[in-house]
């Protein structure tokens, strides 16, 4: 089958938290033996900030982390549409995309004479947070929409899309998350990696970060980027040292080099997303690091509170977990083997390209014989 994704970039995931989970995708897709097209714009701004920020050789990591990807990049005002979807089967459209773009692919589907399966991909907060934006999309030629949480797919079914939209969480690309130990006598005890995020969570990465690491002791890193100056001063009176940004395909050998880690949601997200956490706890249980989250609502069972990742409620609970963490190797490790089990067993991408496959064979049951015939040649 041949399945064509429209994103903002896989080349690139700086500022760009679904870049891993869709690179986990294709890749896994590839893996199945399905062909995948993926398109980026020329000019998207990741990748223009990416070289921008860290020179032309930033890109290498990328290729040596991923050579089986390689995107194309396009402009709008001459991609041939025709050519791009000719033969597709299934058109996955990343909600970065301009609403010019959607608004070409809904036609394109219109008109199809081979109907191919085309579903709108949403892994941001605009739902809830901006919903004229969402009502402004030119989505009516699309099969439907796969939400990355309920919260969010409560939007589209107030809008009318009833059974065409399903919930579809971000998961761990486990191929190439996964554990790795540092090298003896070179792990420190925390790491924590996210973005200052434009003030949304200033007081928070202050209670459980910076106080917390003080009053447990703990050393660490902190990588990230847009950090302004006060929350780097406050950041060095942690005794955490900041590292400046880390591409995704880094973090796996970032974390086995740290003792445990931390997660903090942005403010919006805890209080109007819940049931949606950040790729980051896909990632830290996947490579089997244990996990200590600031308050957060996982109403949607994903995980399992105090097995898989521990709950801190206040800065001071917060302070112990990681002296706890940092004291009690073995406490350590039945967190991380039980959070690692979870992702194993329900939040890998494979496990989301299942969900995927099966969304697609019930929107076009002929697809269902196509599957079949790929499953049995792989």
């Amino acid at each position: 089958m041949k399945f064509v994704l429209f994103c903002h970039s896989l080349t690139s995931d700086w500022n760009r938290g679904s870049g891993h989970f869709l690179r986990g995708i294709a890749t896994e897709l590839q893996a199945r033996g399905h062909d995948v097209a993926a398109y980026e714009p020329a000019d998207g701004w990741s990748l223009a900030s990416l070289l921008a920020t860290e020179g032309p050789t930033a890109l290498d990591g990328f290729r040596c982390a991923y050579p089986h990807l390689r995107p194309r990049r396009y402009t709008l005002a001459t991609l041939d549409i025709d050519r791009a979807l000719d033969g597709a089967d299934v058109v996955l459209v990343h909600e970065c995309n301009p609403p010019q773009l959607l608004e070409r692919l809904g036609r394109h589907r219109l008109r199809a004479r081979s109907p191919y399966v085309l579903l709108f991909h949403d892994s941001h907060h605009r739902a809830v947070s901006a919903p004229a934006e969402l009502e402004a999309y030119p989505l009516e030629h699309f099969d439907g929409t796969l939400a990355f949480g309920a919260a969010v797919a409560d939007v589209y079914r107030r809008l009318g899309w009833g059974r065409r939209v399903w919930v579809w969480h971000e998961a761990a690309d486990t191929r190439l998350f996964r554990p790795l130990d540092a090298e003896p006598g070179h792990r420190r005890d925390l790491i924590w990696i996210g973005n200052w995020g434009d003030d949304e969570r200033a007081a928070e990465l202050h209670t459980f970060l910076y106080d917390a690491a003080r009053a447990a002791g703990a050393n660490g890193s902190v990588y990230g980027m847009r950090y302004p100056a006060g929350a780097l001063y406050s950041l060095r009176g942690s005794g955490l040292e900041y590292c400046g940004w880390a591409p995704s395909y880094r973090v796996p050998r970032l974390l086995g080099q740290h003792r445990f880690t931390v997660h903090v949601p942005r403010r919006f997200y805890r209080d109007h997303l819940p049931g949606v956490p950040t790729i980051r706890v896909f990632e830290a249980m996947a490579c089997g690091i244990p996990l200590v989250c600031a308050p957060w609502s996982d109403s949607e069972n994903l995980f399992r509170p105090g097995r898989d990742y521990l709950v801190a409620q206040t800065g001071a609970e917060m302070s112990i977990a990681m002296r706890t963490l940092a004291a009690d190797p073995e406490r350590a490790r039945e967190l991380a083997d039980a959070g690692l089990r979870t992702i194993r067993s329900r939040h890998s991408c494979a496990h989301r390209v299942e969900e995927l496959l099966r969304i697609c064979s019930g929107l076009r049951p002929a697809l269902a014989g196509e599957l079949r015939s790929v499953a049995s040649c792989a």
